[in-house]
């Protein structure tokens, strides 16, 4: 039997109170074939999850098929009742969802949910459904798969938990695997290892994989065909080495030109610039600015009660005042505890730390005290602004609570500093509830300027954007960087970005620093083998060596 998913003119909308219904997709038609992968692209909101949703009969309750057709192997799948849907999930349609700890229940261990879903679709007794979830578990490439069978979500890693979901998807035996962005947010020797075991299972199992992606560098090394959509239309498709030699869209030759794994030059100015600074030398005043780091981190040591070993290990780190210093390694390395001690938000057990010519104590306040000299941006702006503030009180709380100014000066400071991140003065009334995921991230940048710092410690501030958004906030940091000689200190795990944008670049492994140089260095010719494993993963080679060719 051959088994495909095919998307007929399909047109997929939301019922609004007040505004009826609106189509977010509209007259899509792709096939996934045997054995193919079909990767879907395009930015947030674009429609990509809503298709995925309509093809395992997940549509939220206001969603509906307004036109069209879906067919699982030539058979339509609109109409289906959900006592339909649960015959054909797990058994012939896998799904991975994006979020894991959203999509497992926090007090079911990890166990349960699998063996039951092993003994649902394939009608085992119990002490087999357990043989089955262990060999599954070992399968995705968890380790020690016993222990993780007895544990519950919160206690494993990020890239643990995608595997789990991808071992609940294939518990089945299905034919169609769908992956709604099943590496978002992950660094990239995660990211590589799922794909590549998406390859492997799809090449053993026969599998045929949908793959959703905003990483265009991932779907191309990791898909047959591409699927470009862009505000619910598909504008490009066919398979990844026509599309990379002929785009046909402008759409997405914008896409391209975005990813940073196939635009390495995209920042070379600003490094010319860079390099004949250093060429001709300082002057005596910057020379004397510059003697001093704007952080510096000497033999820091960190660990968390009844957590296990240290989580920083002896961590010396340098940042010269004007550069973007890096900072990466995969995740559990220590980057982000790095970064929370060096904001004064969390302790340390032993070492230095200073601002400046300022330490800071072992033990910090409940408040930060160098507001005004250090902010930290977060990863996920979401969870970092107050959900019932509008924009105008985020952004003039720090005003408030620092400078004792009046509110025509206020003002101008707000709107100046969101003319600096590129946003509208008519966002003020708007909460963060109703903003895009890269709209939040200007205004979580907005905030951490308004009292003019001098560094930003930024956490994976463009992780979990498309890549259109990513260059627009990468854009604006490097013109305020450049503008007003800010520092930064910037952890990512997108190390195509690291290499466009990096001054210097810091190496994490299990806490300790394996690494550290200049960018030209470190990636002309990295000598820690742990860095040479991260640059391997970078994703986009396929790509660049189509394009090169």
């Amino acid at each position: 039997m051959t088994y495909s998913l095919e998307f007929d003119s399909a047109t997929i909308g939301y019922r609004r109170r007040g505004v009826g219904v609106t189509a977010v997709v509209e007259e899509a038609s792709l096939t996934v074939d045997q054995g193919q992968t079909l990767a879907l692209v395009g930015q947030s909101g674009s429609g990509k999850s809503s298709l995925a949703a309509a093809a395992v009969g997940l549509l939220a309750r206001n969603g509906q098929v307004l036109g069209g057709d879906i067919r699982l192997n030539g058979e339509s799948v609109l109409g289906k009742r959900e006592k339909d849907w649960r015959k054909l999930r797990g058994e012939l349609l896998g799904y991975i969802p994006q979020d894991p700890l959203s999509s497992l229940d926090p007090v079911q261990k990890i166990g349960s949910r699998l063996i039951n879903d092993i003994r649902l679709h394939r009608r085992v007794r119990k002490a087999e459904a357990h043989q089955i979830a262990g060999e599954l578990l070992d399968r995705v490439g968890i380790r020690d798969p016993q222990a993780k069978l007895a544990s519950y979500p919160h206690e494993l890693s990020g890239g643990q938990l995608q595997r789990i979901l991808i071992a609940l998807a294939v518990s089945g035996n299905p034919r169609l695997l769908i992956a709604d962005e099943p590496t978002s947010a992950l660094d990239v020797t995660v990211q590589r290892t799922i794909l590549e075991l998406l390859d492997e299972l799809k090449d053993e199992l026969g599998l045929s994989v949908l793959l959703i992606t905003h990483d265009l560098a991932l779907a191309t090394d990791h898909s047959d065909d591409l699927a470009v959509i862009n505000k619910g239309r598909i504008v490009d498709y066919g398979p990844v080495e026509g599309l990379l030699a002929a785009p046909g869209d402008e759409y997405t030759k914008q896409l391209f030109e975005d990813v940073p794994a196939l635009s390495p030059e995209r920042y070379e100015q600003r490094r010319r610039r860079l390099r004949v600074k250093a060429s001709e030398g300082l002057d005596a005043e910057l020379a004397d600015l510059t003697s001093i780091p704007a952080v510096e981190v000497k033999s820091l040591r960190k660990t968390f009660p009844g957590a296990g070993p240290p989580v920083l290990v002896d961590v010396d780190l340098s940042a010269r005042a004007g550069d973007i210093h890096a900072l990466v390694g995969e995740s559990g390395s220590g980057k982000t505890t790095l970064a929370r001690i060096v904001a004064g938000l969390t302790s340390f057990d032993s070492g230095t730390v200073r601002l400046g010519e300022e330490a800071l104590e072992n033990e910090p306040p409940s408040t930060n005290p160098r507001a005004q000299r250090l902010q930290l941006v977060y990863q996920n702006p979401l969870a970092a602004l107050d959900p019932r503030f509008t924009v105008r009180r985020i952004i003039e709380e720090p005003l408030v609570i620092h400078q004792e100014l009046s509110g025509r000066d206020r003002r101008e400071k707000m709107l100046a500093v969101l003319d600096q991140v590129a946003l509208g003065e008519d966002l003020l009334r708007r909460r963060p509830a109703e903003l895009s995921g890269g709209q939040r991230q200007r205004v979580a940048i907005a905030r951490a300027l308004v009292n003019a710092p001098d560094v930003l410690v930024l956490d994976e501030p463009t992780s979990a954007l498309d890549v259109t958004v990513q260059r627009q906030i990468v854009d604006v940091l490097v013109e305020l960087q450049e503008e007003r000689g800010l520092t930064y200190l910037f952890i990512s795990h997108d190390l195509s970005l690291v290499r466009q944008i990096a001054d210097r670049v810091t190496v994490l492994e299990q806490g300790r620093v394996v690494e550290d140089g200049s960018a030209d260095q470190l990636f002309g010719a990295p000598q820690h083998p742990y860095t040479q494993k991260l640059i391997e993963a970078v994703p986009g080679q396929k790509a660049r060596t189509l394009v090169a060719a």
